[in-house]
C-alpha cells in the first residue's frame, strides 16, 4: 500500500513539474552575484592644476576663446571631438529596412519634443558646442567646440540657448578648474533629457550623484562609487556606448560582461540564463526609483488657455505637471516595473519620410525574437529578453501623406512657434518648411510608442528577480506578454495536462483496486 501511495505522489509531482503547474509563491530563490571589488583595484587619476597656466588667466569675453586656449596645449583634440557624436549629432549607420543613412539627433524623431528641426536653440542646450541655433552652424570651426561642459570641476557651468553658457557663468573660474569628466558632467545633460530630471530615460536621475546601493550599486557612495566613464570607456574622445533611440548597429556598445564576465553567478543554472536573458532583466526589477519619469505625452490636448488667455499648468499631489498648455497632458510613474522584449542589439527608426502603416507608430524598433539565436549577420548575437521603458504618446501627423510631422515649438510670439502662438497650423507649416518636408495642410494626432532599453539603476543582488517572478502563470508573471516560446511554470499544454490528470487518476484508481483486492484476499485467507 505504501508503495502505491509513493507512486501516486511521484506521478503528481512529475506532472506538475513537466507540464507547467503553478509553483508555490516564495522569494527564497534570488540571484547571487559573486563579490566584485572594482573600487579597491582601480587607480585614481589626478588632473593637472590648470589654474597655474597663464593662458587660462586671461579675461575670456567669449566661450569660444576658452576653447582656443585649450587647443593651444591639447593641439589635436578638436579633430577627435568633431567626429564625436556628442558634437556631430550624426553618424552613418545601416538602419533596419532603410540601408546606410545618416542618423542622429540631427534628424531622428521622438515622442517628446518630436525633433530639433527649427527648434535648435532649445535642443542644443545639451550640445557639446557653441552657437548652434539654425542650419548655418559651422561644424568645421574648432572654436565652436565646448570643452568645459565635459571637464568643468566647479559645478557652476550652465548652458543656455544654442549651447552658449548662461550670462552669469564665470568663464575664467571654470577654465582654471577643469579635469577628468565626472558623473556630474555627464549628468548635466543626460539626466535632464526631455525637459527635466529623469523625464526621458527613466533610469538616469540626478539622485544617482548621491546614490545608495538600493538606487544603483555601481554609483553608490558606500559601494563602488563609479563614474560614468568607468563603464563607458573613453579613448581619444570616443565614448563607448550608444543610445538605441538614436543608434542602430550593434557596435561600440557597453556590456555588463566587460567587468562581470559571461558567468558571474555561483549557481550554474543562473549562468545558463545569460544565454537568452540580459543581465539587466533580473538586476533592474524597477526603474524611476528615486524620482518619477514621464510615460505618456499627449500633444493633442495642448493649447487650452485660461479666461485671460494665459497658459494653464496643473500638477498632481506629488508636484508633477500633468497638464501644460504648451505641451498637453502627461502621465508619470515611479518605481515602475519594466516591460520586456526580445532584443539582439539592432535597432530601427521611423524616419520623417516614412509612411505610417500601423498604429501605434513605432518610432524606434528593437530587432529580435525568440527564434533569433545569433544567426543575424549584422548582430551576431542571440536575442535576449531585455527590460525596457516604453514611452507612449500622441503627436501630429499628416492626414494625407500619412507621415509624422515636425512642429516648430520654439520662438518669439508671431514666429509661428507653438509655445508662443498656440496655432498648430502655423507651427506645422513653419516646422515642415524648415526641414523641407511635404505637408498637405491637413493634420491630426496619432498614437506613438518609443522603446528605451534600461541599463542603469542596478539593484543589489538580494533585490534581483527570483524564479517565481517569471516562472508563474497569470498577470503576476513578468514575462506574461512575451509569447512564441515555452516558459516552464508559465505555460502549459492542455493535452499534456489531460494525460497527466488521467495518469494521476488512473494511479489513484489502481491504488484503490490494488488495496481492495489485497484486503479481499487477506480476509478470504483468514476465513480459510
Amino acid at each position: 500500500m505504501k508503495r502505491n501511495l509513493l507512486i501516486l505522489f511521484l506521478f503528481a509531482g512529475v506532472q506538475s513539474f513537466i507540464f507547467g503547474q503553478q509553483p508555490k509563491e516564495n522569494k527564497t530563490t534570488t540571484l547571487i552575484i559573486e563579490n566584485y571589488t572594482y573600487k579597491a583595484e582601480r587607480k585614481t587619476k589626478t588632473a593637472v592644476d590648470h589654474s597655474k597656466f597663464s593662458i587660462l588667466q586671461q579675461e575670456f569675453a567669449r566661450p569660444q576663446d576658452v576653447t582656443i586656449a585649450c587647443l593651444s596645449c591639447h593641439t589635436e583634440r578638436h579633430s577627435e571631438i568633431m567626429i564625436n557624436n556628442h558634437f556631430s549629432w550624426d553618424r552613418q549607420e545601416k538602419i533596419l529596412n532603410h540601408g546606410l543613412i545618416s542618423v542622429g539627433k540631427k534628424n531622428v524623431l521622438n515622442n517628446f519634443c518630436v525633433g530639433i528641426g527649427s527648434n535648435e536653440a532649445m535642443c542644443t542646450k545639451c550640445h557639446a558646442g557653441y552657437g548652434w541655433t539654425d542650419t548655418t552652424f559651422n561644424f568645421q570651426a574648432k572654436e565652436n567646440i565646448d570643452c568645459l561642459v565635459c571637464h568643468d570641476k566647479t559645478g557652476t557651468y550652465v548652458k543656455g540657448d544654442g549651447g552658449m553658457p548662461t550670462p552669469e557663468t564665470d568663464l575664467n573660474k571654470v577654465a582654471q578648474n577643469v579635469g577628468f569628466s565626472t558623473a556630474q558632467n555627464c549628468g548635466s545633460c543626460h539626466f535632464y533629457g526631455g525637459g527635466g530630471n529623469n523625464v526621458k530615460h527613466g533610469d538616469l536621475d540626478k539622485a544617482m550623484l548621491k546614490s545608495d546601493r538600493n538606487l544603483d550599486v555601481h554609483m553608490a557612495k558606500e559601494g563602488e562609487d563609479m563614474s560614468c566613464t568607468e563603464c563607458h570607456i573613453t579613448e581619444n574622445h570616443n565614448i563607448t556606448g550608444k543610445l538605441y533611440a538614436l543608434s542602430s548597429e550593434n557596435t561600440d556598445r557597453v556590456s555588463c560582461e566587460q567587468c562581470h564576465t559571461a558567468s558571474p553567478h555561483k549557481k550554474n543554472i543562473l549562468n545558463k540564463h545569460t544565454d537568452r536573458v540580459a543581465c539587466q532583466t533580473c538586476h533592474i526589477p524597477y526603474y524611476a526609483k528615486a524620482n518619477p519619469t514621464k510615460t505618456y505625452w499627449d500633444w493633442s490636448t495642448a493649447g487650452k488657455l485660461d479666461p485671460k488667455g494665459k497658459p494653464i499648468e496643473q500638477k498632481d499631489s506629488l508636484g508633477n505637471v500633468v497638464y501644460f498648455s504648451k505641451k498637453g497632458n502627461f502621465i508619470w510613474g515611479q518605481n515602475i516595473q519594466p516591460e520586456y522584449r526580445w532584443f539582439n542589439g539592432l535597432a530601427g527608426h521611423f524616419l520623417i519620410t516614412d509612411t505610417i502603416r500601423s498604429i501605434p507608430v513605432q518610432i524606434n524598433i528593437l530587432d529580435g525574437s525568440y527564434d533569433d539565436k545569433g544567426t543575424n549577420l549584422r548582430s551576431l548575437a542571440p536575442s535576449k529578453i531585455w527590460p525596457i521603458k516604453i514611452m507612449r504618446g500622441k503627436q501630429p501627423y499628416d492626414l494625407e501623406y500619412k507621415t509624422l510631422l515636425q512642429p516648430k515649438v520654439v520662438g518669439p510670439k508671431g514666429s509661428g512657434a507653438y509655445w508662443a502662438d498656440y496655432d498648430w497650423q502655423r507651427s506645422l507649416e513653419k516646422g515642415t518648411t524648415y526641414i523641407h518636408q511635404p505637408f498637405s495642410g491637413q493634420f491630426g494626432f496619432v498614437e506613438t510608442e518609443m522603446y528605451w532599453p534600461l541599463n542603469h539603476q542596478v539593484a543589489p543582488a538580494n533585490e534581483a528577480l527570483s524564479c517565481i517572478d517569471c516562472h508563474v502563470r497569470g498577470e503576476k508573471g513578468r514575462l506574461n506578454a512575451l509569447s512564441g516560446f515555452y516558459l516552464p511554470g508559465r505555460d502549459n499544454f492542455p493535452w499534456a495536462d489531460y494525460i497527466g490528470i488521467f495518469l494521476v487518476f488512473s494511479t489513484f484508481v489502481g491504488v484503490l483496486i490494488h488495496g481492495g483486492l489485497r484486503i479481499f484476499f487477506k480476509n478470504n485467507n483468514n476465513h480459510n
